[in-house]
């Protein structure tokens, strides 16, 4: 039977649509969307987008995505490996094919994060055509070296590698090399990969220490992230030169002296830098002007040089429980490269005027040379700003007005970029108790004085006026970029959110999204709604786009106030320098900035970088606190239901920002109903049921530390507080439901 004209007329434009260069494959619905298919209309074109894949002119790749059968061949990108065997190759052009999925014994010998080369082949399923893969060359190792404790077995010595980048062990054959003991961390260098016939071998280049010593942690982190925590010799001496060269006198000439003015630094209790000074005048006509005074990082630092090449190839700074790899040497970040209470110190500076209402009226920068007033701490200027008689005593009244000042304005800008769009997620924030071998003791929920907002306030103003000026210029800049969600996870957050009894449209809209916030806001749910509202956003980088920053609501964005933690910044500085040297005035003046390109690559390496110190931050709290709970092995604690699989519920322990898994042989004695869709667990004899969202008490029953594994069980009256306690919502009892719906029993 024929088509009739309406449908091939249909069919050819799907073909060209998604045949085109600039098509990003996409599932069925969205594809409709994106080609402006009425919502009536659908039918008809969900009829057409079948039939051809019926006849192999279109075919679903991975993630149910509609591609073209082009896309047959090869591809290249990112190996991911799963401990059940089977595996992903993300690739390096994401529009030209989704996540690749390799099964069991097809992997070569390919490990996480190695780039390899898979061929692609069709399997048909069914009525459809999808797509598997096999990996055929390992193109560039991702990592040849491991770290782990060396452990033996039958006269055979292995290290299991920590983390989840390689989940076979890799056996040693010469232990005596490096003296290395059982019990020892130790790093150990791949010299034969492992594959479906063949394990993995390796040999010891270093013994960190023995596991659980103090301090050994650390340093598998950093050996396992590949950080660069020792500073270059030239880099240091280039260093030395350049505070022997500062002459604090000799630079007011050249700067604007704010030395006189009242300004003043508020940071962590604990902090060790201070790069980011403030100062605030009210205006006759009720205006006011904000000064955000920058270290100078740039004056010290000179592109090109020992120094920057190091500052670049770190890109930031990393911090550890009282621990820091600097980007730069600590008699620069520590010395006079920070704002130290009563020292002159050199600062770029931005001035922001605002009126009553906090809209930004106008800026202006400077270079200039400031003389801190105070150095106060969170908790200590909340205080102050509160009026607590013994945070007064031996407090400057001028400094105590500009706090209060500083309060005011802070608020206002606030409630500005709310109404703007501005979101605020509710995710609290843990401190670890550590005792004298940094071990971890206890966990704290961190300080939420409104004096962090004040500073976070300021700060993204001042990046924010930064931004706008080398925009205005057509000057490109590295920004700070944050894009608008997918279509996809807004969808997923959605039926997330379904789950969990919340109504959202699944709009990227901002206000929506506040809305939701704020209706979850100091309940028991709020951080599974949180949580997912963060997975469900892109992740913030560092690129030349002129694209805005999403969750700051904001249209132009930069990195421009921590130079000394972050080389992002420092760029920016660089810029300011020209601009105020009067570099920018014509066209001809631009081409000593970076070119797009040049800032694009850069801005690659930064948010890698970037990635990998909160990557390494993340892991090590986890390792901690996973210490700690080694010893409560037997404890009852309580936590929330963030997700349910098919093979277990996953808890958050909130008071120690860690999630654990409960499996359902963990589950109190019942026939346990799992519906994944809907985000629970239903008791068929009991009816109990456990879902997402809800507050639970869970046994910890074993803590794996190298796998990063805590394992919990259910208690048996261990639901304290339910989202839906009347039953499972949303849950028809259609017969294909209950086929799919998995059924266990504890102990089976």
């Amino acid at each position: 039977m024929k088509d009739e004209p309406e449908a091939l007329e249909l069919k050819q434009r799907i073909l060209e649509y998604v045949g085109s260069e600039e098509y990003e494959p996409v599932k069925v619905r969205g594809l409709a969307r994106a080609m402006g298919i009425a919502r009536s209309e659908y039918g008809r074109f969900h009829d057409a987008v079948r039939a051809l894949m019926k006849t192999g002119r279109l075919m679903l790749g991975s993630g149910e995505a509609v591609a073209v059968p082009g896309v047959t061949g090869r591809i290249e990108g990112v190996y991911r490996a799963n401990p059940r065997g089977f595996g992903f190759v993300v690739p390096e052009d994401p529009g030209v094919h989704g996540d690749l999925f390799i099964p069991p014994g097809e992997a070569l010998d390919a490990i996480t994060g190695d780039i390899v080369r898979a061929e692609v082949v069709r399997k048909k399923k069914g009525a459809r055509m999808s797509l598997e893969g096999r990996i055929v060359e390992v193109l560039q190792r991702g990592n040849n070296r491991f770290v782990g404790e060396l452990e033996t077995s039958d006269g055979q010595y292995f290290v299991r590698a920590d983390g989840n980048a390689l989940h076979a062990p890799i056996f040693i054959a010469d232990v005596a090399a490096k003296a290395a003991k059982p019990g020892d961390q130790v790093v150990i260098e791949i010299v034969q990969y492992p594959s479906a016939t063949r394990a993995a071998r390796g040999v010891i280049v270093e013994v960190l220490g023995k596991t659980g010593d103090p301090g050994v942690d650390v340093k598998s982190i950093i050996w396992q992230h590949r950080i660069p925590d020792v500073m270059s010799d030239e880099s240091l001496e280039e260093a030395r030169q350049a505070i022997a060269r500062f002459d604090p006198d000799a630079e007011r000439s050249n700067r604007l002296d704010l030395s006189s003015e009242t300004i003043i630094t508020i940071d962590p209790v604990d902090a060790r830098d201070f790069d980011d000074a403030i100062s605030l005048e009210r205006q006759a006509d009720g205006t006011w002007e904000l000064g955000v005074h920058i270290a100078d990082v740039s004056f010290f630092v000179k592109e090109g040089g020992a120094l920057d090449e190091q500052a670049r190839q770190r890109g930031n700074s990393v911090y550890f429980p009282r621990y820091v790899i600097p980007m730069l040497p600590e008699i620069l970040s520590n010395g006079v490269c920070s704002l130290q209470e009563g020292e002159p110190r050199l600062c770029k500076s931005a001035y922001i005027r605002y009126d009553e209402g906090g809209k930004v009226l106008g800026a202006r920068f400077a270079n200039t040379i400031i003389r801190s007033a105070k150095r106060l701490h969170y908790e200590q200027a909340q205080a102050i700003i509160d009026g607590r008689p013994e945070a007064l005593e031996g407090v400057e009244p001028r400094v105590a007005d500009l706090l209060r000042d500083m309060d005011n304005l802070a608020r206002i800008i606030r409630e500005r970029r709310l109404r703007e769009g501005m979101l605020v997620l509710e995710m609290p924030e843990i401190e670890l108790v550590l005792d004298d071998e940094n071990r971890v003791i206890d966990a704290v929920p961190a300080d939420t004085s409104f004096t962090h907002t004040i500073i976070e306030m300021f700060m993204v103003e001042a990046n924010e006026a930064v931004a706008r000026l080398f925009a205005g210029l057509g000057v490109p800049a590295l920004r700070r970029i944050h894009e608008d969600p997918d279509e996809a996870d807004m969808k997923e957050l959605r039926q997330f959110l379904m789950l969990m009894g919340y109504t959202f449209a699944g709009t990227s809209n901002r206000k929506a999204i506040q809305r939701l916030l704020d209706s979850v806001r100091g309940t028991p749910q709020s951080y599974a709604v949180n949580l997912s509202v963060l997975r469900s956003m892109q992740k913030a980088e560092y690129s030349p786009r002129l694209i805005g920053h999403y969750a700051l609501a904001s249209e132009h964005y930069v990195h421009f106030t921590s130079p000394i933690r972050r080389y992002p910044d420092l760029t920016i500085h660089r810029l300011l320098d020209m601009y105020l040297a009067g570099k920018f005035k014509n066209k001809a003046g631009r081409k000593d900035a970076p070119s797009e390109k040049e800032l694009a690559d850069l801005g690659k390496h930064c948010s890698y970088t970037e990635r990998r110190a909160e990557a390494a931050e993340r892991e090590l709290k986890t390792v901690k606190v996973l210490e700690l709970l080694s010893n409560r092995v037997g404890e009852v604690i309580e936590g929330v239901v963030t997700g349910v699989a098919n093979f277990g519920i996953f808890v958050e322990i909130r008071k120690f920002g860690i999630e654990g898994l409960v499996r359902f042989n963990e589950l109190p004695d019942d026939w346990w109903e799992i519906h994944q869709k809907a985000g629970a667990a239903v008791g068929q004899r009991s009816g109990r049921r456990i879902g997402i969202g809800d507050v639970v008490k869970a046994k910890i029953i074993h803590v794996n530390i190298p796998a990063r594994q805590l394992d919990l069980s259910m208690a048996d009256e261990g639901l304290l507080e339910q989202m839906h306690p009347d039953g499972l919502p949303r849950v028809k009892a259609k017969a294909k439901n209950r086929r799919k719906a998995r059924m266990t029993r504890r102990g089976r």
